[in-house]
């Protein structure tokens, strides 16, 4: 279905009857008012420095690099917001070729990735300069420059914002297929992520809660933004939109506003506390709340109407200002800082640890972990559904299956969100309890719940002709060229018992254990790495490489060695992993560190064996039901060869009469 144009007669006018030509002045007019917000709070925010211990640089570095912020974070959300339209929005073609819009945003989003490419170059030396406390000449002196990127994190986050960028800046240009959009897109949205690891909500008590929510807040925001502005260009391009694009975004929209909504409240409220309300702060936070639910509610009053391009302009007017508020709240200094001054617990965790670690808390001192809490959720809901879809249309789905989905996530939650995760970074042992759930036990029974195989059942094939929808995306993944290597035996094996190795006799874990973004990175590490091991051995999803059951057999017992060895190695360990991130939290209940690393060796080599005897039943069960399932089609074989033969006898005798 096409919304025309109210008005056939008038050359290139938009569905909404405004002029095309008012679309770049419309894209600058948002910008620039977004920008005139920044440098009204910069201008009337004072000291921001003498609050941090920090010195003052000087005008050109705050008002340079509040420019340069504003300019990056608006070029990153073009640059992801794109990809994301482009490969998921815009209709595409079968074979993973890309649409004549798909393309257009796709090169949209690559010249927002060259922008975003430059503008974060430049603010490393804004932020190193910020930083020291000195001004950004200074910073292009390499004996000043190099001792400040070493001593600060900002600095370093942007290198990792360059790389990004570069990656993605050089597959959006590059790309004719979809599977090079997506990769770009993952590009860009891991660039979005490393100021997020170093920026405000990363600091301070309860930064454990705001940076898990900013890192869905920030790739919401971003997608929303520069999806809007690829629909923007699409709509300049041609008077007439597709009604499976406008469905398609949306869809998008609106799921970007509630996760923007929900993860920028919680985040807000850590960072301003009810006592910082009045704030200069709390202001900003609240004008940039309002603009973004005013943005919400013209997404929702649009998608009523199915037109309106006054209602789009003004969305992307609000989302430009609420961007421009966004860089302004890294410009001012959280009220939490001032007025709730964090001991070294939390400094470190987000939270104290004072209490000794009893059962009790164990069961029911539950902090959410809001990563893996809204994606178990997702998770499950999703499994949810689509099982009711096919029992709703005749289909059976084992009950078996569902109850190993749930019991997977319910195994994440516990180690993640209840007082075991509290109490996890605190101690050796604890965190080898949660590394053994994530990395052995849930995995096995996720896989067991065979999900893609669910998708691929429950998801309609084809919904729109010969335009790909959610089916095709999942079976162009599965094919793709990483999940081929990722799903590799040799690779999988490799990840699954060598990671171990690689992680705690370096000092890589050390070092993760000081930033809270690496606990989150480690935990999704133990389980996809978990998951890809026990998808090859027992998933009930096909692999692109798929096994006998002997090889998997063998594959299984030869890695079950590695842990039971690692377990020993770290029991006769006698110095400790990670000395100095304990001694700096240093808990009055811990006891001896030696003893305690002695005993998470002891549940390595435990708890590893379950599991793996779990794998071993579950492969020999599958086993048995593909022979059984031969037997039974062999048996079929020969009856119709049985039933042949007779034929062939009778019609000899019949010609013998």
């Amino acid at each position: 279905m096409y919304l025309m144009p109210r008005n056939p007669g008038r050359v290139r006018s938009d569905p909404w009857g405004v002029k095309t030509s008012r679309f770049r002045a419309v894209v600058v007019t948002a910008v620039v008012a977004g920008l005139a917000l920044l440098l009204l709070v910069v201008a009337t925010a004072g000291d921001v420095y003498a609050p941090l211990g920090n010195s003052d640089p000087g005008p050109l570095t705050t008002y340079g690099f509040a420019v340069v912020r504003f300019a990056a974070d608006a070029a990153a959300a073009g640059c992801f917001g794109g990809l994301v339209f482009a490969a998921f929005v815009a209709p595409g073609r079968r074979g993973g070729a890309l649409s004549a819009d798909a393309y257009a945003a796709c090169r949209f989003a690559a010249g927002s990735a060259a922008c975003w490419l430059s503008a974060a170059l430049a603010a490393v030396p804004f932020s190193a300069a910020a930083a020291a406390g000195l001004p950004v000449s200074r910073m292009l002196r390499p004996e000043v420059f190099l001792p400040t990127l070493s001593a600060a994190e900002e600095p370093k986050a942007w290198l990792c914002v360059v790389v990004a960028a570069a990656v993605a800046t050089a597959l959006a240009w590059s790309a004719m297929a979809w599977r090079t959009v997506v990769a770009a897109a993952v590009a860009a949205g891991a660039g979005l992520l490393p100021l997020v690891a170093a920026g405000h909500a990363s600091v301070g008590a309860g930064h454990d809660l705001a940076t898990n929510a900013m890192f869905w807040h920030v790739p919401a925001a971003s997608a929303w933004l520069g999806a809007l502005v690829a629909l923007l260009a699409r709509l300049r391009r041609a008077p007439a939109v597709p009604g499976l694009v406008l469905h398609r975004y949306h869809r998008l929209s609106m799921t970007c506003f509630v996760v923007t909504a929900v993860s920028g409240a919680m985040a807000g409220f850590v960072l301003v506390r009810p006592d910082g309300l009045v704030s200069r702060y709390g202001l900003v936070l609240a004008v940039e709340t309002a603009l973004l639910l005013a943005a919400g509610f013209g997404v929702a009053a649009w998608r009523r109407r199915r037109s309106g391009l006054r209602l789009v302009v003004a969305e992307l007017l609000l989302l430009a200002l609420g961007t421009g508020g966004s860089a302004a709240l890294t410009v001012l200094v959280p009220p939490a800082f001032v007025n709730h001054p964090a001991t070294v617990q939390e400094t470190l965790l987000g939270y104290g640890l004072d209490a000794p670690q009893t059962l009790s808390r164990l069961v029911l001192a539950w902090r959410p972990d809001l990563v893996f809490l809204p994606a178990a959720v997702f998770a499950v809901t999703a499994y949810l559904l689509g099982v009711r879809r096919l029992r709703r249309r005749g289909d059976h789905w084992p009950p078996g299956r569902v109850a190993a989905w749930l019991a997977g996530w319910a195994i994440v939650l516990v180690v993640t969100s209840s007082g075991l995760g509290v109490y996890a970074p605190g101690t050796f042992s604890l965190h080898m309890v949660t590394h053994m759930a994530l990395n052995m036990f849930a995995p096995v029974l996720l896989v067991l719940g065979g999900p893609v195989t669910l998708a691929l059942r429950a998801l309609p094939a084809g919904a729109h002709g010969d335009v790909p929808g959610v089916r095709e995306w999942i079976v162009s993944l599965l094919h793709a060229p990483v999940t081929r290597f990722y799903a590799h035996p040799a690779v999988a094996a490799v990840l699954f018992a060598g990671s171990f190795y690689a992680l705690y006799f370096s000092p890589l874990f050390g070092e993760a254990m000081l930033f809270h973004w690496a606990h989150q990175l480690m935990k999704v590490h133990f389980l996809v790495s978990g998951y890809l091991f026990a998808w090859v051995v027992v998933g009930a999803d096909r692999t692109p490489r798929r096994l006998p059951h002997l090889a998997r057999l063998g594959m299984l017992f030869a890695v079950m060695p590695f842990h039971a060895f690692f377990g020993v190695i770290l029991m006769s360990r006698q110095t400790v992993i990670a000395y100095t991130y304990y001694h700096y939290l240093a808990l009055p209940w811990a006891g001896d560190l030696v003893a305690d690393q002695r005993l998470g060796g002891g549940i390595a080599w435990a708890s590893g064996e379950i599991p793996m005897v779990v794998m071993v039943v579950a492969l020999l069960v599958q086993w048995a039901r593909v022979d059984e399932r031969h037997a039974r089609q062999a048996d079929h074989r020969g009856d119709g060869e049985l039933e042949a033969y007779n034929a062939m006898l009778a019609q000899l005798a019949s010609r013998r009469d």
